[in-house]
C-alpha cells in the first residue's frame, strides 16, 4: 500500500533528527523512495522551517553547520516561498490587542510566503461559523481561530463544532475545557496567569500591603483573576478585586464607574494604595477618576495597567503588564504550518510570559508616602 505523505514526512523528521544531517540521495536510500520524491519532501519541509535544506543535503535546523555548508550557505540564494498557499484567521475585533496578534501572524505568513485572510466577527458568536466557512471557501488550507465564545469556554456543542472540521486549525486566546470535544487542538496564548502574578509581586515589593484589581468581563478576565488569586494568596494579602461581580457580554464593561466607585471607597479609608487594572482603556479613565477625587499618582497611588497599547501615552505614564501579543500572532501561524505539513504531529500549547514594563505610576515604594488627609 502507497504510503501517505504525512506518514513519510513524519519518517523524514524522525530520520534528520537523529543522523542531524544527511545527503538527500541517502535520505531517499532510507527511506525506500526516489530522490526526487525525497527532494520534493525535504523542500516542502524546509518551506515551514522543520528541516533545513543546503546543497544536496538536509539537516535538522538545530544541528550546526560543517564548514562547507556554511560557507554555502552565506552565498546562496533565498529559498523559494510557498507561494499560493491561502491561511484563514478569525479574530474578533482588530483592535488595540488583536492588532498586534494579527501583524504577527501577517508576518509569519509573509515570510513562509503565504497569504493570510482575516475574518472579523466583531464578538457575534453568531458569525463565528460563517465566517470559518468564507474563509474555507476563499481558499484558506488551514486556521488561525479565536471563536467568540463565552468567558470561560465553549458550550458543549460549539466544542464539537470545532471538533469537526476537517480543515488543520489553531486556537489562539482560546482554552478549551477538561472533557469537552477538540481538547487536543494546537494553541497559543499569553500567559495571563502568570503576568498578573508579576504586576502583583511588583507591587507588593514596593511595600504595598493591598493591592486591588479591576478587570473587564473578557476572555482575558478569568486568567488575571487566577493569577492575581494566588499571587495575594502567596504573599498573605487581602482579596480586594472589585471587578464586576457577574459576567456580563465579553467585550463590553458598563459596570466602570460602579467598580471605580468601590475601589474609591477603600483607597479613603486608606486601605489601598495600589491596584492593577485590566484593561488599558480602563486605568487611563481610572487615573483621571483618582485625580478628580483627589488622589495624586504616583505620590499616592500606584496603577498598573494591563494590556500595554496605550499605557505609554497616558498623562502619567502607566507601569503595564505587556502580553507578547506579535509573538502569539507568529507562533500561531508556525503551529498551523507544521500541521498543514505533518497532520500526525503531536498536539502543542504554546504560551508567551507577558513582561513587566514599568513607567512613573508606580511611584516611590508604599512605606515612603505620606498620604494627604
Amino acid at each position: 500500500m502507497r504510503e501517505r505523505v504525512e506518514e513519510r514526512h513524519r519518517r523524514i523528521l524522525e530520520i534528520v533528527r537523529e543522523r542531524e544531517g544527511l545527503r538527500v540521495t541517502e535520505l531517499a536510500t532510507a527511506l525506500g523512495v526516489s530522490v526526487e520524491t525525497a527532494r520534493r519532501d525535504v523542500t516542502a519541509l524546509a518551506a515551514v522551517g522543520r528541516v533545513r535544506r543546503l546543497h544536496g543535503s538536509v539537516s535538522w535546523p538545530a544541528a550546526p553547520l560543517n564548514a562547507r555548508d556554511a560557507r554555502l550557505a552565506r552565498h546562496r540564494a533565498p529559498s523559494p516561498p510557498l507561494s499560493g498557499l491561502v491561511l484563514g484567521m478569525l479574530v474578533p475585533t482588530a483592535d488595540y490587542f488583536y492588532r498586534s496578534i494579527i501583524r504577527g501572524a501577517r508576518d509569519a505568513a509573509t515570510a513562509a510566503g503565504a497569504r493570510l485572510l482575516v475574518g472579523i466577527t466583531d464578538y457575534r458568536q453568531d458569525r463565528d461559523a460563517r465566517q470559518t466557512r468564507n474563509l474555507i471557501k476563499a481558499g484558506a488550507a488551514g486556521l488561525v481561530l479565536t471563536p467568540g465564545w463565552g468567558v470561560h469556554g465553549p458550550a458543549e456543542e460549539e466544542a464539537a463544532a470545532i471538533a469537526e472540521l476537517r480543515t488543520p486549525l489553531v486556537l489562539v486566546e482560546r482554552r478549551i475545557p477538561l472533557g469537552l470535544a477538540a481538547l487536543g487542538l494546537d494553541r497559543v496564548a499569553s500567559d495571563h496567569a502568570g503576568g498578573a502574578t508579576a504586576a502583583v509581586h511588583h507591587l507588593a515589593g514596593l511595600g504595598h500591603e493591598r493591592v486591588a484589581m479591576m478587570s473587564r468581563t473578557t476572555h482575558t478576565w478569568p486568567h488575571i483573576r487566577r493569577g492575581y488569586r494566588a499571587a495575594v494568596e502567596a504573599l498573605g494579602l487581602p482579596d480586594d478585586d472589585v471587578s464586576p461581580r457577574h459576567s456580563s457580554r465579553a467585550g463590553h464593561f458598563d459596570d466602570f464607574e460602579t467598580c471605580a466607585d468601590r475601589l474609591l471607597e477603600r483607597v479613603d479609608s486608606g486601605e489601598v494604595r495600589a491596584a492593577v487594572v485590566h484593561t488599558d482603556s480602563d486605568a487611563v479613565n481610572l487615573l483621571q477618576r483618582l485625580l478628580a477625587h483627589g488622589v495624586r499618582v504616583p505620590e499616592e497611588f500606584a496603577l498598573v495597567s494591563y494590556n500595554d497599547e496605550i499605557a505609554g501615552l497616558a498623562d502619567v505614564p502607566l507601569t503595564a503588564v505587556s502580553p507578547a501579543n506579535h509573538a502569539v500572532g507568529e507562533s500561531a501561524v508556525t503551529l498551523l504550518l507544521r500541521r498543514i505539513e505533518d497532520p500526525g504531529a503531536q498536539s502543542s500549547t504554546v504560551e508567551w510570559l507577558p513582561r513587566l514594563v514599568v513607567r512613573r505610576s508606580c511611584g516611590a515604594p508604599a512605606k515612603d508616602r505620606t498620604p494627604q488627609a
